[in-house]
């Protein structure tokens, strides 16, 4: 399945399904927050390529992150974004929205997002972060 093919509900509605939300309306909400959020931190061309599942705003005009956050703080930074979210909830919201976009995406392109973000992303796409024995 590639991007273009994908519309912005069935995405909210893996998402609803993986966080286990109650309401649509809450996936949304949880899915519009963290996709804005992320696509400040990914290039232009992963941008255009995932435009259909970003917030319109996303897709065109956000500006890049002055520099890549660390997982957590990518997770601290959408804290305060989300109503009543604790640093514990906020990962859950964050996790939720990005296991299920990487389910939608497919492994390779999961695999290539990843590699335009910095060590530590992986889990929050639900999957496992190998790392090389030293």
């Amino acid at each position: 399945m590639t991007v273009t093919t994908m519309q912005p509900r069935p995405l909210t509605e893996a998402v609803r399904e993986v966080g286990q939300y109650r309401s649509t309306a809450e996936a949304e909400s949880v899915t519009h927050t963290v996709l804005l959020a992320l696509s400040a931190h990914l290039p232009v061309t992963e941008r255009a390529e995932l435009a259909p599942l970003l917030p319109t705003e996303a897709a065109l005009s956000t500006p890049l992150a002055p520099r890549p956050l660390t997982a957590r703080e990518f997770v601290e930074s959408v804290a305060p974004l989300i109503e009543n979210a604790t640093p514990a909830t906020a990962r859950w919201h964050v996790t939720s929205v990005l296991t299920a976009l990487a389910q939608q995406l497919g492994i390779a392109t999961t695999t290539r997002l990843l590699s335009q973000l910095p060590p530590g992303y992986a889990l929050l796409f639900g999957r496992a972060e190998l790392v090389a024995a030293a």
